[in-house]
């Protein structure tokens, strides 16, 4: 049952979809034929592909599913750029109607025998300009999710300890490896950050998204990230969709990822020490609750303390309690322009350096991508992030 529905309802959401798509840009424009035919054909191809892109590495197994899946899921990226741009033609058409309507009744002419013609004209060369535009921002946000970059970060802080100046530190998040990433994804960016020689990495959680037994060899070439203060990971929120959380940190271990989980470690370098925290997503399920003073306990007020927490929203009481650094993720820098607009809504960064109280926040946009894998205007990045000790 739980498989039926897991495939039913993104069946039934993108069918209610594709059948307004077919309504708006087929029948309001009303498509001659065979061009109305072709279009119906091709949004019904489109839409079976976007439920096996959304069912790939949940229900449906990646190794076949991934390749064909992977298309449905850049035509849901599609969807969202022709609904935008639908809207906008809406609305100036409601405008339009409003205004004509208004002449109308201030003049007492009606409209001439040419007017439904020449309105049904501009819908047209405006539907097609719609479609040309949401497919060409499609393909290259597809082009920029492929390139994830190197972006080179510092900040400098009063209480870091003299050895730990220019530490070099790989901020990495939301791989979002499974339904249209796969293992070689990971290679290239192991082999990223590999080159750039970091003392120490760090994964800020939403690796995968799919159940282990589907998706966990996409994780393997992270066996291979090299630093010599470690390897470390704390999850993030899509750890929890589709599996078990707690498994899923499991298998990073197994891979050679030290996960934090509600816990800390000292780094020493040169006889001085930073404790290195990290809690859980600020909404993972029971017993998998984030608890920051628990990962504290045992610390000392003078330690500097570097957090990993997957949302920014955590830094709120990562202040309270003292936190000088905390790296987290989830937002994707907004992932699709103009979602980076909504993102305040929900946490207070959307990306890069910002302070909440007294600590820094350093939000990375991630190197994958959640869903489409399309990004536009928030590119995907590597962080080297390196620390400055004041003077």
């Amino acid at each position: 049952m739980a498989l039926f529905l897991a495939v039913l309802v993104p069946a039934v959401f993108f069918g209610l979809i594709t059948f307004w798509l077919h309504r708006r840009m087929v029948r309001a424009t009303e498509l001659p034929r065979p061009w109305s035919g072709v279009a119906d054909v091709a949004l019904t191809v489109m839409w079976a592909l976007a439920v096996v892109g959304f069912a790939s590495g949940r229900t449906l197994d990646p190794s076949w599913a991934r390749p064909i899946g992977t298309v449905g899921l850049i035509w849901i990226g599609a969807v969202f750029y022709l609904f935008l741009g639908l809207a906008i033609i809406g609305l100036i058409s409601f405008g339009a109607n409003i205004i004509r309507r208004v002449r109308r009744r201030s003049t007492g002419v009606g409209e001439t025998a040419d007017a439904a013609p020449r309105r049904l004209r501009r819908m047209r060369i405006a539907t097609a300009a719609v479609v040309v535009v949401a497919l060409g921002v499609t393909g290259y946000g597809v082009f920029e999710a492929s390139r994830p970059q190197v972006t080179e970060v510092s900040a400098t802080f009063d209480n870091l300890p003299a050895p730990f100046d220019g530490l070099r530190i790989a901020v990495v998040s939301d791989l979002h490896l499974g339904p249209a990433r796969d293992a070689s994804f990971t290679r290239r960016i192991v082999d990223d950050v590999n080159a750039q020689n970091p003392d120490l990495v760090l994964l800020v959680g939403d690796l995968t998204d799919g159940k282990i037994p589907y998706v966990r060899d996409t994780l393997e070439p992270l066996t291979d990230l090299r630093a010599p203060l470690g390897v470390f990971g704390v999850s993030g929120n899509h750890e929890y969709y589709s599996d078990d959380g707690g498994r899923w940190l499991d298998t990073w271990e197994y891979y050679g990822v030290r996960t934090l989980r509600n816990t800390r470690v000292p780094l020493t370098v040169d006889g001085a020490t930073i404790q290195l925290a990290g809690v859980y997503d600020a909404t993972a399920p029971e017993p998998f609750e984030p608890d920051l003073r628990a990962a504290l306990e045992g610390s000392s007020p003078e330690d500097f303390v570097l957090l990993l927490a997957h949302q920014p929203k955590q830094a709120v009481e990562a202040s309270e309690l003292g936190v000088e650094l905390q790296f987290s993720g989830h937002t994707h820098g907004g992932q699709m322009w103009p979602i980076r607009y909504l993102v305040p809504l929900q946490q207070p960064s959307v990306a890069g350096l910002d302070r909440i109280g007294d600590t820094v926040l350093y939000t990375t946009r991630g190197a994958g991508a959640w869903g489409p894998p399309v990004r536009v205007l928030a590119p995907p990045e590597i962080t080297m992030f390196t620390l400055r000790a004041q003077g």
